[in-house]
């Protein structure tokens, strides 16, 4: 099993890594998002700086990384660890990707797929309260905040395995340090609005 493990971590970086907003962006727009708004490749910069179909197109393939790779995972019968293991190789292809001199997205869509392949309910629900934030304050960075946050607590409330628990913590920091500049914008008023 210790291959297939590790194929399958290798498998999870890679569909992580695959730049589907720097694409998007070079694509559509002749545009390198790295240098655009946030710097990002994730679908909130696509949805500034590219539109809003295509921001959604690289929103559901992002989220479809994340879940893929744990799935993955799941078809081979692996443990809760290695399945957290394949889902969190995803993210870091996401936010550290090879092909991209190591500098991608936040991992937001890639970490709600993850979510979803694990534990769906909890990813559903911190998915509603992504949808309850946005659709009052229209700030994208709080929504995701608030939704990273309320991991642990759902993988709790629903007693979710320690392997889920403890990607919930990972998820909720790693979502927090890549919103680091969001949260300071978001402290001193500036961070913008949608619509």
């Amino acid at each position: 099993m210790i291959p297939i493990a590790l194929l399958l971590l290798a498998i999870g970086y890679l569909l992580g890594s695959t730049p589907s907003g720097y694409l998007t962006g070079r694509w559509l727009k002749g545009i390198d998002l790295r240098d655009c708004g946030s710097g990002s490749t994730g679908a909130t910069n696509v949805l500034r700086n590219v539109g809003k179909g295509p921001a959604l197109a690289v929103f559901l393939v992002d989220l479809g990384k994340g879940a893929l790779a744990v799935l993955l995972a799941k078809s081979f019968g692996l443990n809760d660890w290695m399945q957290v293991l394949a889902g969190l190789a995803a993210l870091a292809g996401h936010i550290w990707p090879v092909w991209l001199g190591w500098k991608g997205g936040k991992a937001v869509a890639t970490g709600f797929g993850m979510f979803l392949g694990l534990a769906w309910p909890v990813g559903l629900a911190s998915f509603g309260m992504f949808m309850a934030v946005i659709s009052i304050f229209r700030i994208v960075s709080l929504s995701s905040v608030v939704a990273a946050l309320s991991l642990p607590l759902l993988m709790i409330l629903s007693g979710q395995s320690a392997a889920y628990l403890s990607v919930s913590l990972v998820a909720m920091v790693l979502v927090l340090w890549r919103h680091r500049s969001n949260i300071q914008r978001l402290i001193a008023g500036t961070e913008p609005r949608i619509g």
